[in-house]
């Protein structure tokens, strides 16, 4: 029986607008165990990081909260570093500013693909930034870009190397990062690729580009899908993926069989309808992890 580990980082100090901090609860009020263990796994829940509350923090210049997101990114490193290497982990956010300690921990020493599904680049440094807020720069400090605090999670220097990265969704990039993102030559499907290929087609080309990985990590922000049917996300950009079109991804990712680890991010219960952005996100996890109609 294949172990999957849960772990909470409840943490909204990257964030511009508050609330992702409950995302972790919501996730799991969503059923997230009882779908997992109806699939076969064994769920080992490991709790939540303690993180703190913005009040508690005193206010520095951009990036904001940098040193205590570092420090909670790096407890979050050593934990799932020390997981066994046959465990997989899901980690439950909080905002985005978590994949700083969830890719290099997930991929506990070994060379490892990202999958970043998400609306935006999260590819700023503190130089581009409009607005300062962390959850806007872990793609960049993964490559080695940015705050050294950041970038320094898990040791000093690049956590991935650029080929191993492709972004899936995108519709909504800041000046700055978009230059980055080409200087970089990172791999990029916006939602105009998604619309003039299919999503089929854009999965069989991530599933190419991270085959014979020895990890593979799925980084997905619930602002990817389209807010009409997701509505409980802090930065919400009309035209995203339809709730078909992020299950049909999910199930070839799976049906490819390498993904080794997955970030679940950016759920702002406060802003949700009943609970439905934590319910399709839970689904969409169930359907990575395995689930099919038939």
């Amino acid at each position: 029986m294949q172990r999957v580990a849960v772990l909470g980082v409840p943490m909204d100090l990257g964030a511009g607008r508050r609330g992702v901090d409950m995302g972790p609860s919501a996730i799991r009020y969503a059923r997230l165990h009882e779908e997992l263990t109806a699939l076969g796994y064994r769920v080992l829940e490991l709790g939540d990081l303690e993180v703190p509350v913005a009040e508690s923090l005193a206010p520095e210049p951009p990036p904001h909260h940098a040193g205590a997101i570092a420090s909670v990114c790096q407890r979050l490193y050593e934990r799932l570093s020390a997981l066994d290497a046959s465990i997989f982990p899901l980690v439950l956010g909080g905002d985005h500013s978590l994949a700083l300690g969830s890719v290099p921990g997930a991929a506990r020493g070994e060379r490892v693909g990202v999958i970043w599904v998400d609306a935006h680049g999260d590819f700023n440094t503190p130089e581009t930034s409009p607005s300062g807020n962390v959850h806007g720069m872990p793609l960049a400090a993964l490559l080695g870009k940015g705050d050294p605090r950041l970038v320094g999670i898990g040791g000093p220097g690049p956590k991935v190397r650029p080929e191993d990265v492709v972004l899936v969704g995108v519709r909504s990039l800041d000046p700055g990062e978009r230059e980055l993102l080409k200087a970089a030559g990172v791999r990029v499907f916006t939602m105009t690729e998604v619309d003039r290929m299919g999503i089929a087609r854009v999965a069989e080309a991530v599933v190419e580009q991270m085959r014979g990985l020895p990890r593979v990590h799925v980084s997905l922000d619930a602002d990817v899908l389209d807010p009409e049917i997701a509505p409980g996300v802090g930065t919400p950009v009309p035209g995203g993926l339809s709730y078909r079109e992020a299950h049909l991804f999910m199930e070839l990712l799976s049906e490819a069989g390498f993904v080794t680890s997955l970030d679940l991010v950016e759920v702002n219960p406060i802003l949700d309808r009943k609970n439905r952005t934590a319910e399709i996100l839970v689904e969409l996890a169930a359907s990575l992890l395995g689930k099919r109609i038939l």
